[in-house]
């Protein structure tokens, strides 16, 4: 399978979490023609990220913007959709032991 295959069924799988508006942004960024917007939006994320000590700013910056990324810096892709699919299944782990 492709890395971008990957990445794209990580990202699928993670939506099906997120509350719809949050999954319908995503899909937006991740369509082709947003680059101009996931770019900025993405290296944004990872720089909030990296100053997550500061307030308002979190450290959950860092992968989600690296993700955006992903899409477009084949070197991310499969790492990003490993790390995507390890998150997902701590979810679905923990919505397991929660019933």
């Amino acid at each position: 399978m492709s890395a971008r295959l990957e990445l794209r069924i990580a990202f699928k799988r993670l939506e099906r979490e997120m509350p719809a508006r949050m999954a319908a942004a995503s899909r937006w960024l991740r369509h082709p023609a947003s680059r101009w917007v996931r770019v900025p939006v993405a290296l944004l994320l990872v720089a909030g990220g990296v100053l997550s000590f500061l307030p308002v700013l979190g450290i959950w910056m860092l992968p989600l913007g690296l993700m955006l990324i992903a899409a477009d810096l084949a070197v991310l892709r499969r790492p990003m959709a490993r790390f995507a699919h390890w998150i997902a299944d701590r979810l679905d782990g923990w919505r397991a032991r929660r019933r």
